[in-house]
């Protein structure tokens, strides 16, 4: 096996290797669930390599499940009655860290329903953030973003053209290393996949043409509150708002099923009578190289187009953002209210401390203009909300990285990572 870029969720895959009978490790196909899985288990069997395999898994389960532990079930998805004899075997055994099941979908309802506490942890493997992919110089830590009135500073790395760059290529592990005109070539063909293959394994396959015009759909309009009737009309697919509504959220979800896309839900939290939140959830693409793809789109037309460059840099942003927070155990949220007033990420911890992002390209004029909105934000809430906030962030697509004399943070995507105390 060649050289292995560390993964934030190494340390949480130990962890719960030592508290839970097995682990289901999900997440998008070439996100490098087996080859991250491979980092922590003692031997594996793998049910993509055969027929023969699969069929006896499915006859004769304890089978396939002797071996050296962790013991890594990949591709688990494609036996699925595997699922309730792993479960069994670890009540048999009653030990920890026997199993480590890998796939690029999740379980049905009506085989996960009887997991049981302790049994089977579910962790999900996003694509590379720019600190796993080495394009980050590691010079703010995300935690002492959680830390109040902690200074931050650094200097150098990325530049905007390398964020143009970074955008198209994506952060699938196989193609960091790539051009940006490879790695679009590479992604062209998974694409291509998620509407002519991954689609089909799923109980109610839709029409491949129609999730391809829907991808399309989803990466013009990346990042964004875009309504589903607006995704519906531009993807085609009714004339009856009611009934395209309803049929693109259907699609919307199985696309999340398996985890091509990812829902942003508003952040609902205490605020003041006056003003009342929307709710309404962004949808981002698990990784920025999915809707690149989807348009064709290279890194000379970002930089000519520094509207579209933003929206595609705050998608980004927010895939690096939910990589950290999950090495907390955090959430990402989005924020908006009756009067306009919109911030970009909040990331909440489980004892309810928060922290804000604004995420723009990195002007003096944006900047200021993020600032103002983030101090804002606390004027919306409860005193008792307000006073949860750990730091406000404009996070930008530049390098340097410091702390405004009004104690809002600027700091730039390409120096952050995270290192728990």
């Amino acid at each position: 096996m060649g050289s292995y870029n560390s993964r934030v969720l190494d340390i949480k895959i130990d962890r719960k290797l030592k508290s839970a009978g097995g682990i289901l490790l999900k997440g998008a196909r070439f996100c490098g669930k087996t080859t991250t899985a491979m980092q922590h288990v003692a031997s594996m069997v793998r049910f993509d390599e055969s027929e023969h395999i699969r069929q006896q898994a499915t006859l004769m389960p304890q089978i396939v499940l002797q071996g050296e532990t962790p013991r890594l079930i990949d591709e688990w998805q494609l036996v699925p009655s595997i699922w309730n004899a792993v479960r069994s075997e670890i009540d048999r055994r009653t030990a920890k860290g026997q199993f480590i099941l890998t796939g690029s979908a999740s379980p049905s309802d009506d085989i996960s329903a009887h997991t049981g506490a302790g049994r089977i942890a579910r962790l999900t493997l996003r694509t590379m953030s720019l600190a796993e992919s080495g394009d980050s110089i590691k010079s703010v830590n995300f935690w002492d973003l959680f830390t109040k009135d902690t200074q931050i500073g650094g200097l150098g790395g990325a530049e905007i053209e390398d964020y143009a760059h970074l955008i198209v290529r994506g952060g699938m592990p196989a193609l960091i290393k790539e051009t940006p005109e490879i790695a679009q070539e590479a992604m062209l063909d998974y694409v291509e996949n998620i509407a002519y293959v991954d689609m089909r394994t799923l109980a109610t396959p839709p029409t491949p043409e129609r999730i391809a015009t829907l991808i399309r759909s989803l990466a013009r309009n990346i990042a964004t509150e875009a309504s589903l009737e607006k995704l519906a009309s531009e993807t085609g697919i009714s004339d009856k708002s009611s009934i395209a509504a309803s049929t693109v959220r259907k699609y919307l979800d199985q696309l999340s099923e398996i985890f091509v896309l990812e829902e942003m839900p508003a952040w609902r939290t205490h605020i003041r009578s006056s003003v009342q939140q929307r709710v309404k959830p962004k949808w981002h693409f698990v990784d920025t190289s999915i809707a690149a793809a989807a348009l064709l789109i290279m890194p000379n037309a970002l930089l000519n187009d520094f509207d579209a460059f933003g929206l595609f840099f705050e998608s980004m942003a927010v895939r690096d953002l939910r990589v950290y927070a999950d090495a907390l155990n955090g959430k990402a949220y989005h924020y908006r209210d009756s009067s306009g007033l919109e911030i970009d990420t909040i990331v909440e911890l489980p004892n309810e401390t928060w922290a804000a992002f604004e995420i723009k390209l990195g002007s003096t004029e944006s900047i200021n203009e993020a600032a103002v909105n983030l101090q804002k934000l606390l004027t919306r809430l409860t005193p008792e909300k307000a006073a949860q906030c750990a730091s406000l962030n404009v996070l930008i697509a530049g390098n340097s990285s410091y702390t405004r004399a009004d104690k809002i943070n600027v700091v730039s995507l390409g120096h952050l990572f995270v290192k728990c105390p």
